[in-house]
């Protein structure tokens, strides 16, 4: 095996694309409203395909490219599953979450909760969401984009981390969100054509192609896996549609912003409809490069396997092993894109919760649109500098198992939370807030409990266990106090009348403009994929 190598080539394109994002969101910045709202959600006038374009861009990150291709090489393509397996989740977003969200012009979940339930409510959420973005999120995007380029380049990781951090801070906290928006845009466009490309070229490397590493691993071509399975069981993804996967999509606020900047229902919808057909082909990006890898070293007996400590360093030696001189330019520079994408999403967030749901609610409630506006740049650049510091201790526990866990951990109790007082009008406050500390309470005495029983239990099914339980609590609590006031509950109240209005945006619409007619495109599509790999 050749010693990877840049050529002139390769570092031109990765600087100017890298330049061509910060200068686009530098432009940005320029055109926003300093207003809270043009600051914090890009003064709601965001279209279909940038909030499309922004929802995958945001969940594509290095612990998605460098974890999930590392678990793709150990489990096969079952993986791919967290990339395909969006339709049900999405389904339910668009029923039930996204027409809640915009009829009532809601800004931050924590806002939702507040209105819905009560003030300690909201408040549990800020704090939680803060800290999970802080030390769950963050680090793994850090720390998996620093790695690949440290392992590609032989620079020191820290100065990598360092450089990634202050080059995506200078457009993030500078532009809000308008333009994290903008640049992930163009950085979900760099991604995609990157990795489809470099997926095309490191295939046409095995002979006999996709047909042969079918034939000779038949067993790993399957997105199903039992019950049992520990990478992917297809039981606790179905459980997870309604918990873990339902939280990250629509209650996760580093990804609904992108929604609720929307200039329309129809362009909420529409975005999120456009973010699935790009899910279709994201594995050839993410994961499916784990395959050849797998083959090329594992079967075609072309080099040592990949001991499991070693799984992360999947994606730099497919670079290493299949991309010629200017493809490693192309493909670095989508890597580069979707790390900045992700950090810049992550502290934008950061900086609208902190903002809203913390400084002005406790501390300074009559605080101006300027004062909000610098609070949230010095957030942002404060959870930005603490991300990177703990960074490397995600190398511990690797970046797949972390991400994936820490997520389902924190999502379990506000998944329960929504779901009671979206579908129950008799949630009450104290049931809210004993499914909130309860919630957790639940899911660190599960994990306990099967520790010292020495049960390995997949964590999705250990979430799905701990929102049953804590759907339970909420009830029973809730049945214990004085109901809330109808005036309270009734606008956050799901109604099919919610998904009927949407006629109204389509009635004048041409039908190859008409969100019906896309999303069955996307499920039929979506159907195919599972019938044919199943």
């Amino acid at each position: 095996m050749e010693k990877f190598h840049l050529s002139l080539a390769d570092i031109l394109i990765v600087v100017v694309e890298t330049l061509l994002v910060v200068v686009i969101g530098l432009i940005a910045a320029k055109k926003i409203k300093r207003t809270t709202e043009g600051y914090f959600l890009a003064a709601g006038n965001m279209p279909w395909y940038l909030i499309g374009a922004a929802f995958v861009a945001t969940s594509v990150s290095s612990e998605q490219i460098v974890g999930t291709m590392g678990a793709t090489y150990k489990g096969g393509l079952a993986i791919a599953n967290w990339e395909w397996w969006a339709l049900p989740t999405y389904l339910l977003m668009m029923i039930f979450f996204i027409p809640m969200y915009l009829r009532n012009r809601i800004v931050t979940v924590p806002e939702l909760l507040n209105r819905r339930f009560g003030p300690l409510c909201g408040a549990i959420y800020s704090i939680v969401i803060l800290i999970g973005y802080i030390f769950v999120f963050l680090p793994p995007v850090i720390y998996g984009g620093s790695v690949t380029i440290s392992e590609l380049t032989g620079w020191d990781i820290r100065y990598v981390m360092a450089g990634i951090v202050l080059l995506t801070a200078s457009y993030t906290l500078l532009g809000g969100l308008s333009s994290v928006m903008w640049t992930d845009a163009i950085q979900c466009l760099m991604l995609i054509v990157g990795g489809v490309l470099f997926f095309f070229v490191a295939l046409d490397k095995i002979p006999g192609g996709w047909g042969a590493m079918v034939a000779a691993s038949p067993e790993r071509f399957h997105l199903y896996m039992p019950p049992s399975s520990q990478e992917a069981p297809f039981a606790g993804l179905i459980l997870a549609s309604f918990g873990v996967f339902l939280f990250y999509q629509s209650s996760n606020q580093v990804m609904i912003q992108r929604v609720l900047s929307a200039r329309s229902t129809w362009d909420g919808m529409m975005g999120i409809i456009f973010s699935g057909f790009i899910n279709l082909i994201r594995p050839l990006v993410t994961c499916l490069l784990g395959l050849i890898v797998y083959h090329w070293l594992d079967v075609m007996k072309q080099g040592p396997s990949l001991l499991p400590d070693q799984q992360d360093k999947t994606f730099p030696l497919a670079l290493e092993l299949f991309a010629p001189s200017g493809l490693k330019g192309v493909i670095l520079a989508g890597f580069f894109a979707a790390v900045m994408s992700s950090i810049s999403a992550l502290a934008n967030s950061i900086a609208t919760i902190f903002s809203l749901d913390v400084y002005k609610r406790f501390w300074r409630k009559r605080a101006g649109d300027r004062e909000l506006i610098i609070t949230g740049q010095m957030s942002g650049g404060m959870a930005l500098f603490i991300g990177t510091l703990i960074a490397p201790l995600v190398a511990d526990v690797g970046l797949f198992k972390y991400f994936q866990t820490g997520v389902t951990y924190m999502a379990t109790p506000f998944i329960a939370v929504l779901l009671m007082g979206l579908l129950w009008k008799r949630t009450t406050y104290a049931g809210a807030i004993a499914g909130l500390i309860g919630g957790v309470l639940i899911q660190l005495g599960l994990a306990l409990l099967f520790y010292m029983l020495h049960i390995e239990l997949n964590w999705l099914y250990v979430g799905a266990i701990a929102e049953a339980l804590t759907i339970l609590l909420i009830a029973v609590v809730s049945l214990m106090t004085p109901a809330p006031p109808a005036a309270q509950a009734e606008p956050f109240l799901w109604k099919l009348a919610w998904i009927r209005s949407l006629n109204d945006d389509d009635k004048d619409r041409p039908w190859f403009r008409k969100i019906k007619f896309w999303l069955l495109i996307y499920a039929l599509a979506w159907c195919y994929i599972y019938w044919r790999f199943w």
